[in-house]
């Protein structure tokens, strides 16, 4: 199943490599304010589902531009998760950091992931109980231990202006406790990246669970922690994130856990 993920993913990424060597030309209309697709996320995302529903027909399907196959119910035991363009807006901008992302969520619980960055070809991938990898290679989160010395990624849904206060209140508090604040957007990525070691930790609200998914997965498996602004384990859906090493992550659900719905 995760060899057919990776197959997935490699195939939306040629139609985003090709489309990106000429960006101007790509069709994008807005979805809601500040919220774009691209006839890119179109064509990728029916690529990633034709090669996963050829290998598995049975298999339902929760896409961020075609949403849910009609076979997606509560007795379906394996669900495909899919953000087939994480940073759309960073695309069309021709901003380098967006990704491919691919889970499935068997019973409940993510088993496999695939997170692709066509543009580095960087491919991040996890199955349960496997560990986590980059292009292969074994990763695990770093070994701070003090909020004060991590780099802590975080992210922002431009679409929201009735969030933004509290947003700039958790800046304000998280700028305070550590070494720096980066907000790269693509939330697929910044998972991958505290996985990986290239961030300490992550937080943010108002995520799908197209964006949380593979990540999460990728995350613990690197040895990490993610769970809501409470700690608990029930992100997914509520899409109120924190992921971070397993200390840092502690001291990052003490400073945010006011912010928890």
């Amino acid at each position: 199943m995760l060899n057919t993920a990776i197959k997935a993913a490699r195939r939306a990424a040629t139609i985003i490599n090709r489309a990106s060597f000429d960006v101007d030309r790509v069709q994008v209309s807005e979805k809601q304010y500040n919220d774009f697709v691209t006839e890119v996320d179109r064509a990728a995302e029916a690529a990633i589902i034709e090669v996963l529903t050829s290998a598995y027909p049975d298999h339902a399907i929760l896409a961020e531009e075609s949403g849910a196959s009609k076979n997606l119910h509560d007795d379906n035991e394996n669900v495909w998760i899919i953000d087939p363009l994480d940073g759309t807006t960073n695309f069309i901008h021709g901003f380098p950091q967006y990704c491919v992302s691919i889970a499935l969520q068997q019973k409940g619980v993510i088993t496999q992931a695939v997170i692709y960055d066509p543009s580095r070809n960087e491919m991040f991938t996890a199955s349960k109980g496997g560990g986590a990898f980059l292009n292969d290679k074994r990763i695990r989160v770093t070994k701070c231990d003090k909020i004060a010395d991590a780099l802590i990624g975080t992210g922002f849904s431009g679409r929201d202006m009735a969030g933004l206060d509290e947003y700039m209140e958790m800046y304000k508090i998280m700028t305070q406790k550590c070494q720096g604040l980066r907000r790269p957007g693509a939330a697929a990525l910044d998972l991958a990246y505290v996985a990986m070691g290239r961030l300490d930790g992550f937080f943010e609200k108002g995520l799908a669970p197209w964006d949380i998914a593979a990540g999460s997965l990728v995350v613990t498996e690197a040895g990490g922690i993610v769970g809501t602004f409470a700690g608990e384990s029930d992100y997914l859906y509520k899409g109120d994130v924190l992921a971070g090493t397993p200390k840092v992550f502690g001291q990052m659900v003490n400073a945010l856990q006011v912010f928890a719905k």
